[in-house]
């Protein structure tokens, strides 16, 4: 019965998105404080400059015709005396679009893309979001895309965002900033914070973390130096960058070496890498048997030196060797210092959102009784099985919540490491850390949890053989809808839904009635009342 009056809602919630997107005029806060996106690995667009003609295409994400032209602008070496990755094709320079207030770059990752746009959203609905609520592009909410080939503490980086917070600082009347990373991010974000400690505090006043891998993604990261990692799943997967494709990029980018597991941290379970290997025996009959060899973090480099020593590309004709780069390896070491350094300055506020309820990869073995890893070299072929732990799928909640600094909140909540980016439970605290609005009475900052939602009542009774439950909700928008006579007026619709009986579920019905309350400010008030019935089991 419950499924009835969640149907409804959902019905009524997306004709208000729909109401709200043919808006000329959106709403607009000039109180609030400036906000500033910063997305994590794999989550700015790229465009490739040819330096002949000065032409800019876009190199990621791309759906269709991505394979060859990420191969051929995107593939690069580790320059170990800049720290820098360059990519192979010297006439290329790698860019971030800076349209939108830099937004253009962390919202819809492929912008063409029409049929299952959904899979390429990064930050697009919390942007959606937050203009809902009155923030305005290059006002008050803008974005920060980066190379994410790079490392997390590269001075290139760094000097971008100081200069992305100097001029969000300006453009916002000299307010200081929210910023709100995702993933990597975080780890960027940290970074400069540890570096740049009194740029970060003269123009920081909240950072909000979501998901963000502290101490790493063991799991995640393991099979992607070994195996490579696919973006998209799906249909998508045949028209986009495949996945060895990606794996022979990654293999040169600081950022994945920095997001392997911290092996100074005191895990609850220490992350392993896990081997079925074929051994010989002792006794001299040349007999063989199968074994499963366990090596914990700093252990398993061996494993991954050994499994990559003849990783080659093909690039434009030309073989190019990709081992596993000890340079790159040396680099990341130094940056996880830096971040174990990191101070909150005393004027910053931190808090911390992270992904539970899914199973995580944590600890990665590779073949089995039946078929062991003989040649380490061929692992690359292998299929890894996984040991999950709590986490977001991509990030454990354990190195998640690790962030070593005075959190004003550590908030987990069920969430797959993307989609918690859309999830409604952060939208609202982001509404109450970013004072938007007014006050949520039902937010408990002590306890660090959210009741949802704020305008919502259900009631269920039983009543002569029937079971009979009602639901109260309302919302609020702002609209220039067929009132411009500066005149209160309402509008009143109504919904019914029903099921018919089966052997599992009984008969039920469900209607609701919707009335738009149209203010004479321009606002508009919404309210849901539904009732549903059904034969009581």
């Amino acid at each position: 019965m419950a499924l009835l009056l969640e149907e409804i809602i959902r019905s009524v919630e997306t004709f208000l998105k729909l109401k709200n997107s043919t808006q000329t005029k959106p709403y607009v806060d000039p109180n609030l404080d400036p906000v500033l996106l910063v997305p994590g690995i794999a989550g700015s667009i790229l465009n490739a400059v040819d330096h002949d003609s000065g032409k800019e295409e876009r190199v990621w994400v791309r759906i269709f015709g991505a394979d060859h032209e990420f191969r051929t602008k995107m593939w690069s070496r580790f320059d170990p005396s800049t720290g820098k990755t360059i990519t192979l094709d010297a006439n290329t320079s790698i860019v971030v679009p800076q349209d939108r207030a830099g937004l253009l770059a962390i919202d819809v990752l492929d912008p063409d893309m029409m049929v299952g746009r959904e899979s390429v959203f990064y930050f697009h609905e919390m942007i959606v979001e937050m203009l809902g609520w009155g923030f305005e592009e290059g006002k008050t909410l803008f974005g920060f895309g980066f190379d994410f080939r790079q490392s997390n503490r590269l001075q290139e980086i760094m000097d971008l965002f100081a200069e992305k917070l100097e001029s969000v600082y300006k453009a916002s009347g000299e307010k200081k900033i929210n910023v709100i990373s995702h993933s990597m991010g975080g780890l960027l974000v940290k970074c400069f914070m540890s570096l740049h400690t009194d740029i970060f505090e003269k123009y920081v006043q909240n950072w909000i973390a979501i998901a963000a891998p502290f101490r790493g993604a063991p799991g995640y990261i393991t099979s992607t130096l070994l195996n490579g990692m696919s973006f998209v799943n799906g249909w998508e997967q045949n028209f986009f960058v495949s996945k060895w494709s990606m794996h022979q990029l990654l293999i040169e980018c600081p950022s994945i070496y920095e997001l392997m597991c911290c092996p100074y941290f005191k895990w609850e379970l220490p992350p392993v890498l896990e081997l079925w290997r074929e051994k010989e025996s002792n006794d001299g009959a040349g007999t063989s048997g199968v074994v499963l060899e366990s090596y914990r973090s700093l252990e398993s480099l061996e494993v991954f030196t050994k499994s990559l020593s003849d990783n080659k590309a093909d690039y434009n004709g030309e073989s190019i060797d990709l081992p596993f780069n000890w340079e790159i390896m040396e680099w990341a070491n130094e940056t996880k210092r830096v971040l174990h350094s990191a101070k909150l300055p005393p004027k910053v506020k931190f808090y911390n959102i992270y992904g539970t309820n899914l199973e995580t990869p944590h600890s990665v073995c590779y073949g089995n009784e039946k078929m062991p890893v003989k040649d380490l070299t061929n692992l690359r072929y292998f299929q890894p099985t996984y040991i999950c732990v709590d986490g977001d799928g991509t990030v454990p909640v354990e190195s998640a919540m690790a962030d070593g600094l005075e959190a004003v909140a550590r908030v987990g909540l069920p969430g797959e490491h993307r989609g918690i980016l859309n999830d409604h439970r952060v939208f609202r605290m982001l509404k109450q850390w970013l004072n938007v609005g007014e006050p949520d009475p039902f937010y408990n900052p002590i306890n660090d949890y959210v009741i949802l939602p704020t305008s919502f009542e259900m009631e269920e009774h039983h009543e002569n053989g029937l079971e009979v439950a009602s639901v109260k909700e309302s919302w609020d928008f702002t609209s220039d809808d067929n009132n411009d006579n500066g005149t209160a007026a309402s509008t009143v619709s109504s919904i019914s839904v029903s099921r018919p009986g089966d052997d599992q579920n009984p008969r039920a019905e469900a209607r609701a009635t919707l009335t738009v309350h149209s203010q004479n400010d321009g606002r508009q008030h919404v309210e849901l009342n539904a009732v549903s019935v059904s034969v009581d089991a």
